[in-house]
């Protein structure tokens, strides 16, 4: 008999507190040295020979690359392994190991002892340890963890007050690039003492319908005689609903509101309402948060599977690493907004933030344009996958960044599940089944609205110990072919592709002859963009597919990944100078890959998918077979190589290849016009491609992400650079150095031509260009008015490109 769970729930956003009771600083301006100076944590220290630098910071970022940074010579057991080899770009190159200090102070003027103080970090890489007035106050070593200290008792009134953070990254610590510093936001929060708890919010509605939804707000409070008036609002700003109440059970004050006619959750409609949460002591307003959240319901069953607001849907995600490719891991909204905007238009609907706890920028953003989200919190638990790994941390802290995680997040309404770690050694053996049960029952205590995954990877381990059995929801990284010995064994009813494919290409490269096979790995140190090649333990985007589509108990999957990122460069983590990864779906730069068309043609469903590889320029391939693939939402197109047909192909279910993807494999290469018309079901002409051999490189061609950004001193534009011969077709082996100048209101920030074997530093203004493209980012002053980028190249007619920049 199998086991049915059943989650269903409303949630809400994150809450930010910015109203008259409550006062939030940010933090933004540190001073910061890679010296290691045991008196840095005093008040008077002199730093002032020390950079300033704005928080969010990655200090690891700059570089530059180097081979001898963290070479490992480890058997990596997840990869099937079977001996040590070195790996020299596993985490990417990047100098982040040793030890970092930052330095502020803090202006409080009104701060007196009827207030309290805390300050907040959304995470720091790593082993934190924080002071005040030379004075620690804790520490936290996880990297990934949100933290706070209440400082009100280390504060002097009316004098400099100095805050003091040192961070140490350890070798053999990570693997993958995991940044370094106050990657993420940190800020003061100071209130009255009679106040709602940090954290202590939460908003579920256990009762929806299209004419009426049940809110619960459940708001701890700190102080005697409170009452707690709350006001929800609609996305227009007009009050739904009121009401005040002082009942109190222990610390908690607990009120249920009706909302009529709701607007629902989804991604295909994101609404959120906030709700305006008042704080009084008789009549004196204490305290004051407002939350934003959204009204929707989850459910996970066996006869149905995942069902959001009462429809079956399918989990169509992407797992993504934290760090954003050219900048590093510090946060910020204009890279994720890119981010979540290119999988928006692939179809995708969920992220699964591999392997760490998610930044809560990511998740307001996934909140606001309706994505899905699983969030996880480990890779590693009590037995090692690196030697100075969360493995030394887990007993004394697991329990508290578990906490953490889920108060300071569990209101998003993107969140539908929780993942308690990923391809942990635990899976095998007895103690593993306990420290699963530990953890799941912390997530049950703290949040026992959704379920809890694993990222499992030892299949018939988890089998036989009851590992996989005791899950609310069993997740499978990789192992198809173990799926349905799986769904028997395990009594939930239904399983997750948690981590599926490891397909990897580079892209715009192609490799003859076209071969589908594991751990290819070619002289150049690239991988071949016809989207064949995989890991051993792992596969090409069909046989998830199918699953997907074939099994209605498989509820959905999570590629790997997304992006690129820094670190992991499988198949070529044993060659230098390979430092970041080929399993992106889009590159380093953002820039899509062949396969994000594959993926689009089957989950973008609106929008019609019409995409033809490889490029059409192969001097000395004249008369050599030349397989085109086409990518599309139609079944059927015809393929023309300068103007004579090569025939109709027809997507068919005899084969698993034919049946996602139209392949003309016995093309012979000739110069000139590739052109593809597609079909619809009546057989007529629906759409077509057309793809050109180009002639030499020429000119420099701009195209913006966005013509207009906020004139705010962090907002990002992104400009694709593309290099075109004098018709404006694109030059798709072009590799020329580019220069980049910018003047105006904004300044040059990065750049990424996203190949993985690339030494040069993201920041430095010129690069070369990767299969004819890179893409430049130019970042915002705070003063509005407009800023031009120019784009040079040797031999080369310039590109110029303005951006306006506008105050919010």
């Amino acid at each position: 008999m199998r086991r049915s769970l059943t989650f269903i729930l409303l949630l809400l956003a994150y809450g930010s507190t910015s109203l008259a009771q409550t006062e939030v600083k940010e933090l933004s301006l540190w001073k910061f040295s890679r010296a290691d100076n045991a008196s840095a944590s005093r008040a008077d220290f002199d730093d002032s020979y020390w950079e300033t630098v704005k928080i969010p910071h990655d200090w690891a970022i700059y570089g530059p690359f180097d081979k001898e940074i963290d070479k490992q010579v480890v058997r990596i057991e997840q990869n099937n392994e079977k001996v040590a080899t070195e790996k020299t770009g596993r985490t990417g190159a990047l100098p982040f190991i040793g030890v970092g200090w930052y330095r502020t102070t803090l202006d409080l003027p009104v701060f007196s002892n009827d207030k309290q103080a805390l300050i907040t970090f959304d995470g720091a890489m790593s082993n934190a340890e924080v002071f005040v007035n030379g004075v620690k106050v804790g520490n936290r070593p996880y990297g990934y963890s949100y933290f706070y200290f209440d400082i009100s008792s280390y504060l002097q009134a009316g004098k400099k007050n100095v805050v003091a953070v040192r961070l140490e990254n350890q070798p053999f610590s990570s693997r993958w690039y995991p940044g370094a510093g106050l990657y993420r936001k940190v800020r003061v929060i100071v209130k009255n003492r009679e106040n709602f708890k940090h954290w202590g919010h939460f908003i579920t509605t256990p009762s929806v319908s299209d004419n009426i939804a049940r809110v619960n707000i459940r708001s701890q409070v700190q102080g005697e005689n409170l009452t707690v008036k709350a006001t929800i609002r609609d996305a227009k700003g007009n009050t739904v609903a009121e009401k005040v109440s002082s009942e109190r059970f222990g610390n908690e004050i607990e009120q249920n509101i009706t909302v009529k006619n709701p607007n629902l959750w989804s991604p295909e409609t994101p609404y959120l309402y906030t709700a305006e949460l008042k704080l009084y002591q008789g009549n004196a307003l204490k305290d004051s948060e407002v939350v934003r959240f959204g009204i929707r319901q989850i459910s996970y069953s066996a006869a149905k599977g995942f069902e959001l607001n009462g429809k079956v849907t399918k989990f169509k995600g992407v797992c993504l690493h934290h760090d954003l490719g050219p900048i590093g891991t510090a946060v910020n909204r204009a890279a994720l907004k890119r981010q979540l905007t290119i999988l928006k238009d692939m179809g995708c609907n969920a992220i699964r933030s591999s392997h760490n706890m998610p930044s809560i920028e990511q998740l307001e953003l996934c909140d606001e344009m309706g994505f899905l989200f699983l969030a996880e919190s480990f890779d590693e638990w009590k037995k090692p996958k690196v030697k100075n790994g969360y493995n030394l941390y887990f007993d004394e802290w697991a329990e508290k960044d578990v906490e953490n995680l889920v108060r300071a997040t569990k209101n998003h309404p993107c969140i539908v599940m929780w993942s308690a770690g990923n391809e942990v050694p635990d899976q095998w053996g007895s103690d593993g089944v306990k420290r699963l049960k530990w953890l799941q029952d912390i997530f049950h205590r703290e949040d026992p609205t959704r379920p809890v995954t694993v990222g499992m990877d030892q299949v018939k381990a988890v089998m036989e110990s009851g590992f996989g059995a005791i899950l609310d929801i069993p997740g499978l990284n990789y192992r198809v072919h173990l799926y349905d010995e799986a769904y028997q064994r395990f009594p939930q009813g239904i399983l997750l592709g948690s981590e599926t494919a490891s397909t990897v290409s580079s892209r715009g490269i192609y490799k003859f002859p076209v071969v589908s096979k594991p751990d290819k790995t070619y002289p150049d140190l690239q991988c071949s963009s016809y989207d064949l090649e995989f890991c051993d333990w792992s596969n090409i985007p069909e046989d998830d597919f199918i699953q997907q589509d074939d099994k209605p108990w498989v509820i959905g999957e999570f590629v790997w990944t997304g992006f690129d990122y820094l670190g992991e460069p499988t198949p070529y983590d044993n060659y230098w100078p390979s430092r970041s990864s080929y399993f992106g779906i889009c590159d380093l730069a953002g820039l899509p890959k062949d396969r994000f068309y594959l993926y689009r043609s089957r989950w973008n469903t609106k929008d019609t998918t019409l995409h033809i590889l490889p490029h059409w320029n192969w001097e000395g391939r004249e008369g050599q077979t030349t397989p085109v693939f086409v990518y599309t939402s139609y079944n059927s197109a015809e393929l023309f190589v300068n103007g004579k047909s090569q025939g109709i192909q027809k997507k068919s279910t005899q084969s698993k290849l034919n049946r996602y993807r139209l392949m003309w494999m016995d093309v012979k290469y000739e110069p000139g016009t590739l052109k593809v018309v597609a079909y619809d079901d009546k057989g007529k002409p629906a759409a077509e491609k057309t793809v050109v051999t180009a002639g030499k490189p020429h000119h420099i061609k701009l195209e913006a992400d966005r013509q207009t950004i906020t004139a705010n001193g962090e907002d990002l534009c992104y400009v694709t650079a593309t290099i075109v011969d004098k018709q404006g077709n694109p030059c798709p082996n072009a590799s020329n150095r580019l220069y980049f100048k910018v003047k105006g209101t904004g300044k040059y920030r990065a750049a990424c031509n996203g190949d993985a074997t690339s030494l040069e530093v993201f920041h430095k203004p010129t690069m070369k260009a990767f299969s004819g493209k890179l893409v430049v980012l130019v970042q915002s002053s705070t003063q509005a008015g407009n800023m031009e980028l120019t784009v040079s190249g040797d031999e080369l007619k310039e590109g110029k490109l303005t951006i306006s920049t506008i105050k919010e």
